[in-house]
């Protein structure tokens, strides 16, 4: 075969794998339609950079003008996951309201089997949120949260039919008199209405199942009467196994009447793989929304803690009723950048 030959073969198989994976891309887009569509949603940023790859050699090739337009989609396709691409550098912090009182919010796909769950108690000690929303909550972990019961003692946990995948509150602040937390079907979701210096929230941890061809979709529509049923001020947090952009998140979101919070970047890859693959080329699919009189200020990825997924520190702030958002976009995320703990 002929060097010439031989570079055409390439070229060609190069074009053929830009065109597979395009029309993956593509599929990601029509996620509303079918869930198996949206499955192709969440590798929508890998996807991109993939196609990107492939066509810059071949604006050199015969497939020129193909390669053009996949490239110039692969950026477009892009575009749409910037709130969710990982940061290289370091952004200025945004100073914390004077005039108002900030709470936190630790988010924690803890991992049924996690070998290492004295991180997960260091961390909360040192972060000291007012409330913890805990997915993968597994029997190991009733124990663990035993010796911070004193610091957190009011809580609810849900357990899953198979005894792994429960989710969990833990609230260093009173349930609202007269209210009881509760646990949604097979332990996928928790809600307790606490509260926050006299204002009584809404807060709920979630864990979603994988995508199609699991049961991701079918559990949403099983959600969906306790989503409706969130107060007008409510936060809602959990691993959704969905990124941002997908339609799944978007349908909890209408479901609840909820503002997602723009993503604090990669939070999940496959554990065995080293964790700065998991911040720089995972999944963002610890998700955080919200609504009413809640104000989100701030997200920010922690350090491993032994399971899969990075935890997510959020912190907010409350409106007094009648002060409500001039608009739906002002409860969103005010910046990704870090700010001070609270401790108060």
């Amino acid at each position: 075969m002929t060097t010439g030959a031989r570079s055409n073969m390439t070229a060609g198989l190069a074009f053929l794998a830009m065109m597979a994976l395009s029309a993956a891309l593509l599929a990601g887009f029509f996620g509303s339609l079918h869930p198996a569509f949206d499955s192709f949603s969440h590798f929508r940023m890998h996807l991109g950079v993939l196609v990107a790859l492939l066509a810059l050699p071949l604006l050199a090739s015969s497939f020129r003008l193909q390669a053009a337009a996949a490239l110039l989609f692969a950026v477009a396709s892009l575009a749409t996951t910037a709130s969710a691409l990982p940061r290289f550098w370091p952004q200025q912090a945004v100073a914390k309201p004077a005039d108002k009182m900030t709470y936190s919010l630790l988010q924690m796909n803890l991992r049924f089997n996690n070998p290492t769950p004295k991180k997960v108690l260091s961390l909360i000690g040192r972060t000291n949120p007012d409330v913890i929303t805990l997915d993968e909550v597994s029997a190991m972990w009733a124990t663990e949260f035993s010796y911070i019961a004193s610091a957190y003692p009011y809580r609810i946990l849900c357990d899953y039919p198979n005894g792994m995948f429960g989710v969990a509150l833990l609230s260093r602040r009173p349930f609202v008199a007269g209210t009881a937390p509760r646990c949604e079907p097979r332990g996928a979701m928790a809600t307790a209405t606490i509260d926050f210096g006299g204002i009584g929230v809404d807060v709920a941890a979630i864990h979603l199942s994988w995508p199609w061809p699991k049961e991701q979709y079918w559990q949403i529509g099983e959600l969906a009467e306790p989503l409706v049923a969130l107060g007008e001020t409510a936060i809602l947090a959990g691993d959704c196994n969905a990124v941002p952009w997908s339609a799944a998140v978007r349908r909890v979101a209408a479901l609840g009447g909820l503002t997602l919070m723009p993503s604090a970047g990669p939070t999940w890859i496959h554990r065995t793989l080293p964790d700065v693959l998991r911040r720089y080329a995972g999944l963002p699919i610890d998700q955080v929304f919200s609504k009413g009189a809640l104000t989100i200020l701030s997200s920010t990825r922690m350090e491993d803690t032994g399971s899969d997924h990075l935890p997510v520190l959020v912190q907010f702030t409350l409106r007094p009723d009648d002060k409500q958002p001039h608009d739906e976009h002002e409860s969103a995320l005010a910046s990704n950048n870090p700010i001070p703990t609270p401790r108060g």
